[in-house]
């Protein structure tokens, strides 16, 4: 997907996107955009009714979070601070965050991130173990398999596409900042308001007008409107989903973006001089003319040759002005996991030597076959509860099993939906499955961060339990 441009918003083959929960899908008669995978605010205030009510509270409330950072052990980098109380539910009027972020608790809700501050309103939904996320950069640590995978792209389009004198035709950029604004995300891409993509329950969001990016396209906009015509943009982008072993809210993403003047496109054509991009039509601020077919299937023919050429080096045998071309978007955790055989999306924010080491080889070209740590046994509980009457999100029981149980939660699957013949209530039944990458979980254990997240969902979500 191309990004509007300037005041005209010009997009190439590009009309307004269509874009789903998992991604951008360019609508144009060639489908010119290739995307391969990857795959209430603040806290209310307290009326104090007493002393004695205050302290009762304050110790019920010391208890819980005790009990609960006990196993969600977010710890963030240096350059996360929270000051305030976050906010990731939109259901709760009373919180008690589990994690360290409630340590202290200032008058006001500020999110201090990469150095910036960002207040947060009713549209806040980032939770402590994705912003304990922000800044680990994956893809940029050597040895890292992401970072072989990147690598590898990068060394092909390094060899393959060479510029008039003799450099690169492609630059590479891997350490733009996640946090953009809603204008980046979205508005850049002519993605329309109130379009389902926006939506709290898909993303995480700072603020109304800031959020950490839920693709790399975020910056398509600005890099084309720096000069640039050829380019890679690799980062981390997060989206709230399911649990399980192939969906993770953080994941890596490489976007490729080419664009052709009219003499670029045709130069190679015979009798290309009479071809044109642009049919004869009416350009409007948001889109541009229809381009002739002619250069729609030669910009297609383009594509399909890049992505085939990339796919067999891993694996083996909106408008730019008067230009056109193609983006794509690769799932750096999709290619890893196939060329790898790692079998849980988990694994790539291990920091265990025994799965890192796999990895160091002398070259980033060499064959790797991961070999599984060990296959420890999965404990399985099931949690029911009847949904609040308001808006109920999966994604935020989600979210919130992610922040209480973190990584040694497998996966989560709801088994069972049923609706009270008579009171038209709601309940959800869900498993969840445990299971720890690098040791045996113990029931105990289980047990402790199961009834967490039952309290919590309570709590924070506003249903009613079932227990």
């Amino acid at each position: 997907m191309l990004p509007a441009q300037g005041g005209s918003s010009r997009r190439g083959p590009f009309s307004p996107p269509a874009r789903g929960r998992a991604g951008a899908g360019a609508a144009t008669r060639a489908r010119l955009s290739a995307r391969l995978g990857g795959g209430g605010p603040g806290r209310a205030a307290a009326t104090a009714h007493g002393a004695a009510i205050l302290r009762e509270f304050a110790m019920a409330m010391l208890w819980k979070f005790m009990r609960v950072a006990k196993y969600s052990k977010t710890a963030l980098s240096q350059e996360v601070k929270v000051r305030g109380t976050p906010v990731y539910s939109r259901h709760s009027s009373s919180r008690s965050v589990p994690s360290d972020f409630a340590a202290n608790t200032p008058s006001s809700n500020i999110v201090e991130l990469l150095g910036k501050a960002y207040p947060q309103d009713d549209y806040s939904n980032v939770t402590e173990k994705i912003l304990s996320k922000v800044g680990k950069n994956l893809h940029n640590k050597k040895h890292h398999p992401l970072w072989l995978i990147k690598e590898q792209v990068k060394d092909h389009f390094y060899k393959q596409y060479i510029g008039r004198f003799g450099t690169p035709l492609f630059s590479v950029y891997d350490g733009l900042s996640p946090v953009v604004t809603v204008q980046q995300n979205f508005d850049s891409l002519l993605i329309p308001q109130g379009h389902a993509s926006r939506k709290k329950e898909d993303n995480y969001y700072l603020n109304r007008d800031h959020m950490l990016r839920a693709h790399t396209s975020a910056h398509q906009w600005d890099l084309i409107h720096s000069g640039l015509d050829a380019f890679l943009a690799v980062g981390d982008v997060y989206r709230r989903d399911t649990i399980d072993n192939t969906h993770y809210p953080v994941f890596h993403q490489m976007e490729g973006v080419r664009l052709f003047s009219c003499h670029e496109l045709f130069c190679s054509v015979k009798d290309g001089e009479d071809f044109q991009l642009f049919e004869q039509g009416h350009r409007t601020a948001h889109k541009q003319e229809s381009h002739t077919m002619e250069a729609v299937r030669l910009v297609e023919f383009n594509l399909k040759q890049v992505l085939t050429k990339l796919m067999t080096h891993i694996f083996g045998d909106a408008g730019a002005q008067d230009k056109i071309g193609w983006a794509f978007g690769l799932g750096l955790e999709r290619l890893a996991m196939i060329l790898y055989d790692i079998p849980d999306i988990r694994l790539f924010w291990s920091e265990d030597e025994r799965f890192l080491k796999q990895f160091i080889v002398p070259h980033i070209c060499q064959k790797i076959k991961f070999q599984p740590l060990s296959k420890y046994p999965p404990l399985i509980n099931d949690i029911s509860f009847w949904l609040p009457s308001e808006t109920y999100s999966k994604n935020d029981f989600y979210d919130l099993a992610r922040t209480i149980g973190g990584d040694l939660i497998e996966k989560v699957v709801l088994l069972d939906e049923f609706t009270h013949p008579k009171t038209k209530k709601v309940s959800h039944c869900y498993r969840i499955i445990y299971r720890h990458p690098e040791r045996t979980l113990t029931q105990d254990e289980v047990h402790d961060i199961h009834q967490a997240i039952e309290e919590s969902a309570v709590r924070e979500l506003g249903v009613e339990g079932r227990f």
